[in-house]
């Protein structure tokens, strides 16, 4: 992957999380559109986010598909069904893992599932209506600073989708810093539009995080970058009364923290979020992987084991048990309790339709077996690693092992 495939790939993921909820904002510079469709103003939007934010999907959309109805000329309105659209479909082809994104797994991650031409075909419709309508507010006001970050969100969530589901980088890319421009615009006109300053905060973290040759490449298309504003500004927008900006905000800061191994300040906030949306599968899960990260393998043994529960138990939703089954068998293995670490990888490796989550899960399983001293039990889990795709890493890895069985570092 090119460097600036790189920058835009995190870029349009971190600002499609962002502009599917961050549109709670209403400025305060006189604007000639109506009040925005917001959950503060809309029992029907506020009911749609909490469906969003605890991954019901189905429901979302239905909930922000009447909320549309009702404002038919609205982009916000709009935008929110656009970004549950778009979310729905990232995580359904398995985009929103945040595991690959804590370091640069989601370069080479593949897609779980093939993308669907009637969500794509939707997408576009859309996003051309959401385009549509901010431009009609902006030919009578070019300052309408509503108008304008109605916008800027309908072109991020467009590159994120573009961008990662669709791998289309360059006209991803175009969308990105378009909206960017938007959002810079909105605060020249009003410095406290919290949802702009967030997005830029998303903006600034990501472009400082660069290496200084892909920096250069970045400010050539507009892109500046300064790791500490943009954490400072997304802090910022942690303490919104907007739930949605306050939420989005949370989400993206608790990410980077993650990537900068500042674990403390992470765990607080994801905690948090956790206990604000109980039913997301995702943010339980997250906490459990911000537990190992930081050292804590027994808490997050058994952080790992009530996500499986709620997945058992459907009270979360969402689940994917392949993803805290394998982090619970990387936990039990940093604790050297390798009987369960196997344990938990052959769960992972059954319910995986991720075929490289599936092959790393197995060949794990036999790395434990190894270490128990059952070679006859490795050997055959080196051989269904194999039999998987024989022409993957892990299957490099499997053969090696069935030659020389694996030890302990």
């Amino acid at each position: 992957m090119k460097p600036y495939q790189r920058l835009l790939f995190f870029l349009c993921l971190c600002l499609g999380v962002l502009s599917a909820g961050s549109l709670a904002c209403a400025a305060t510079i006189p604007s000639s559109s109506a009040v925005p469709t917001m959950v503060d103003n809309d029992a029907t939007t506020r009911k749609a986010y909490d469906h969003f934010y605890n991954l019901e999907y189905d429901k979302a959309i239905k909930e922000f598909e009447t909320a549309q109805a009702a404002h038919p000329d609205d982009p916000f309105a709009t935008n929110h069904l656009l970004g549950a659209v778009v979310f729905h479909e990232l995580y359904r082809i398995g985009a929103l893992d945040t595991e690959s994104y804590a370091a640069d797994g989601f370069l080479t991650k593949k897609l779980a599932a093939p993308l669907d031409p009637a969500t794509r075909d939707r997408v576009k419709q859309l996003t051309d209506l959401a385009l549509s309508q901010s431009q009609a507010q902006l030919d009578k006001n070019p300052n309408d600073v509503n108008a304008l970050y109605a916008r800027s969100s309908t072109r991020a969530v467009n590159a994120t989708y573009v961008g990662v589901a669709t791998h289309a980088w360059i006209t991803a890319l175009r969308s990105a810093v378009a909206a960017r421009h938007d959002s810079e615009r909105v605060l020249e006109l009003d410095p406290n539009y919290i949802d702009a300053k967030v997005t830029l905060g998303t903006h600034l973290y990501i472009v400082g995080s660069l290496s200084w040759p892909v920096k250069v490449a970045a400010s050539v298309a507009g892109l500046i970058g300064n790791k500490q504003k943009g954490l400072d500004d997304l802090r910022d927008g942690t303490k919104s009364p907007h739930i949605e900006v306050a939420t989005d905000a949370k989400i993206i800061l608790a990410l980077f923290l993650r990537r900068e191994q500042r674990y403390a300040e992470a765990l607080q906030i994801v905690n948090g979020l956790q206990t604000q949306f109980p039913r997301n599968f995702l943010m339980a899960t997250e906490y459990a992987f911000l537990l190992n990260a930081a050292g804590h393998g027994q808490e997050a043994i058994g952080a790992y084991r009530k996500v499986l529960a709620g997945c058992h138990n459907n009270t979360l939703n969402g689940c994917r048990v392949e993803i805290p089954a394998y982090g619970l068998g990387e936990s039990l293995r940093g604790q050297r309790q390798y009987a369960e670490a196997a344990e938990a990888y052959e769960l992972a490796a059954t319910n995986s339709k991720d075929p490289d989550l599936k092959q790393k899960a197995m060949l794990s399983a036999g790395q434990m077996y190894d270490v128990m001293q059952k070679r006859n039990t490795a050997l055959e889990k080196y051989k269904m690693v194999i039999a998987e795709n024989s022409g993957s890493n892990s299957a490099d890895l499997a053969r090696h092992y069935m030659k020389q069985p694996y030890k302990t570092p």
